[in-house]
């Protein structure tokens, strides 16, 4: 059977590079006139893309499309009026049809979001994503998302698409993206409470490692060692923290950059696939765990709340040591995948660490290339300054972030960097207090003194707007 996707994908695509800028802004204004020309057009050839009345198909009313309506004789038509819209060079009437299809197809994506929250990751729907540089994915609502997002900043294809996400691949480059539409059993009374309580604790002040440099083919790296002999205090303490985020009753649970160890995910995936259903119930639905630097690679370990390991997220952009003028760069081998977590309400979620979200043409990347809603990222930094100036790009297009660094990464010259220790910038109303859009983690006085008492634990609620 053909695949209705690949038709949109390869609309999509010729309207894509056909057309400049300047057709979108236009496109943006066009007049009831011309929808009307384009409805009359589709109709005369694909009528079952409207819903019936008295008078025959109406062109102002969108009809759901059923699998078993996609019959031979259909895509014949569809193919037909779609190359004869192509040859005409009708760019109104190709974008026009592309948005009818995307309202038509809006159950069955829906009907596509519940399959794939079975896969442990999704693929693209449609099959021509190499000759077309289209992906194409159910779009996921998010709550504290606009509408109309991103069409005063950037004039694109997917401004006019609601119930698809369109990827392109020349704005993905060489990244690699992988999919994951999380389970319905998560985050259970979300679609209630529109409300997401988000646990983030900057874990400890020891730092228990060593960055250990090298130099490889005349470039100065460092890698890291850690001292440590004996985890079991340490994740003891992890466990703690994701326990007492459960007595509080958050959603997420986030810990900073660099406080992993070997044996951590067996532990903490262990201790909750011991828990009784009971016990589980207020656990937090995601838990992204300390990352650990291993063999060139430093990686975040995301575990669901029954103990599943649901993916390794990596760090893709090393970060650059300065000591005394002589720079030094984290070696670790980028494996250029992002794994990008979708759920109905919340939308796209993204985990970059540390110097993945400072390094604004990747972090753009993926905010244009996903439409981000909500990013996360864990920490080991010196300060907050550049955090807080890249938090701006995120609000601007309707995207939550989640900061957290770590105590252990205070610098003897430096402590006036970590007044916090952590930021939740969130989108508000623009009815609401505009210092509600950033909430701050206070570091804790003793931390100055060198002392520490394991106990924070910080917490924001991100809701719809």
């Amino acid at each position: 059977m053909q695949n209705i996707y690949d038709n949109v994908a390869d609309l999509c695509s010729f309207v894509i590079r056909s057309c400049t800028e300047d057709f979108f802004v236009k496109f943006s204004c066009v007049s009831p006139a011309e929808k009307d020309r384009t409805a009359a057009i589709v109709q005369a050839e694909v009528g079952e893309l409207f819903q019936e009345t008295p008078l025959g198909p109406s062109r102002y009313k969108i009809r759901q499309i059923e699998p078993q309506d996609l019959t031979e004789d259909f895509f014949a038509r569809l193919e037909k009026l779609s190359e004869w819209l192509k040859v005409e060079k009708d760019f109104f009437g190709v974008a026009g049809l592309i948005q009818i299809l995307d309202e038509s197809l809006e159950t069955m994506l829906v009907a596509k979001i519940k399959e794939f929250e079975e896969d442990d990751f999704s693929v693209v729907l449609n099959g021509n994503r190499e000759t077309t540089g289209i992906g194409l994915l159910p779009r996921c609502s998010c709550v504290w998302e606009r509408t109309h997002r991103m069409s005063h900043s950037y004039n694109r294809m997917d401004n006019f698409l609601f119930n698809m996400l369109l990827m392109e691949n020349t704005i993905l480059g060489e990244l690699i993206d992988k999919h994951i539409f999380l389970k319905r059993n998560l985050f259970t009374e979300f679609a209630k409470t529109r409300r997401l309580k988000i646990a983030a604790t900057p874990l400890r002040l020891e730092k228990q490692f060593e960055a250990v440099p090298y130099d490889h083919e005349n470039i100065q790296y460092f890698k890291i060692r850690y001292t440590e002999s004996d985890f079991s205090k340490s994740n003891e303490l992890i466990w703690k923290k994701i326990t007492t985020a459960a007595d509080n009753r958050a959603d997420i649970v986030v810990f900073p950059e660099m406080l992993g160890n070997p044996e951590m995910v067996d532990y903490v995936s262990g201790k909750l696939k011991a828990l009784s259903p009971e016990e589980t119930k207020n656990i937090p639905s995601l838990i992204i765990l300390p990352s650990f630097w291993e063999s060139n690679h430093n990686s975040v370990t995301i575990l669901d709340k029954f103990g599943n390991v649901i993916c390794k997220q990596g760090k893709q952009n090393p970060f650059r040591s300065e000591r005394e003028g002589s720079g030094r760069l984290e070696g670790i081998f980028a494996n250029l995948v992002i794994n990008i977590f979708h759920f109905q309400g919340i939308g796209r979620l993204a985990i970059l660490i540390c110097k993945d979200f400072l390094t604004t043409k990747y972090l753009e990347q993926l905010m244009r290339c996903f439409k981000l809603t909500l990013i996360i990222v864990p920490s080991f930094s010196t300060g907050s300054y550049d955090f807080r100036r890249s938090f701006d790009l995120c609000a601007h297009d309707d995207c939550n972030v989640v900061w957290i660094n770590t105590c252990a990464a205070i610098r003897k010259g430096k402590e006036a960097n970590f007044e916090s220790v952590g930021y939740v910038r969130k989108r508000v109303s623009r009815n609401d207090d505009e210092s509600q859009m950033l909430s701050k983690m206070t570091i804790c006085d003793g931390a100055f003194e060198g002392k520490c008492n394991h106990d924070c634990l910080f917490y924001e609620t991100i809701q719809g707007v």
